[in-house]
């Protein structure tokens, strides 16, 4: 999926949208998205001036955007309005190496149980072969 497809889900816009691209998707298990990280990157001068790196928080989000491509497109949900899809809870997050500028985040989420609205992922973000970060995420999708 291109990032015009992408945005056809959710309803984040720049600079909040953290995934650039989709490479590989199956209904209602998987998905992996990418997101390059450029020395453009907004909260760059913030965080840090003296050596750039990604906030860990911003990683789980685009975690959590990829979650949510997954359990919307794989319900037919697009970003019409009339859903919202929130990011609820995270367990065992971890982070295990920076993210800096010029690295490709590959982040892949995986689909766990779903029930009543409300579906638990495992997302790992990796640069390379190396793993950066892994959470379990919570999501609600939820009508407006």
């Amino acid at each position: 999926m291109t990032i015009e497809e992408i945005k056809e889900y959710l309803p984040h816009r720049h600079p909040f949208l953290l995934i650039d691209r989709i490479v590989d998707f199956e209904k209602g298990e998987r998905i992996v998205a990418l997101k390059n990280v450029t020395v453009n990157e907004p909260f760059f001068p913030g965080h840090f001036p003296h050596y750039h790196v990604m906030p860990g928080v911003l990683i789980v989000e685009a975690m959590a955007q990829a979650a949510a491509v997954l359990s919307l497109k794989s319900l037919g949900h697009k970003n019409d309005g009339k859903w919202v899809y929130y990011f609820v809870g995270i367990d065992g997050a971890r982070f295990k190496r920076p993210v800096v500028p010029g690295d490709t985040l590959t982040i892949e989420v995986k689909q766990g149980r779903s029930g009543r609205g409300i579906a638990k992922f495992n997302a790992i973000a990796r640069v390379g072969d190396v793993v950066a970060a892994e959470a379990e995420l919570l999501c609600a999708l939820r009508e407006l």
